[in-house]
């Protein structure tokens, strides 16, 4: 699923993220959401999260 709208992810859900530091190489990270950090209904790049693990990135794939 799309990680661009809010609707898709929920926590707990396992997702693929972008962190600030790999946006260039589009690299993700795998974990499952503990917070919803955006607000708005839909983000172009997508929706932030903080992961179990702590990490903080944006969603690019729901699994």
């Amino acid at each position: 699923m799309d990680g661009t709208e809010r609707i898709n992810v929920k926590r707990g859900a396992l997702v693929r993220v972008v962190q600030k530091q790999d946006q260039q190489s589009e690299r993700t990270t795998e974990g499952i959401v503990k917070d919803i950090l955006t607000n708005s209904p839909n983000h172009p790049r997508g929706i932030k999260v903080r992961l179990e693990s702590g990490i903080i990135g944006r969603v690019k794939e729901v699994l």
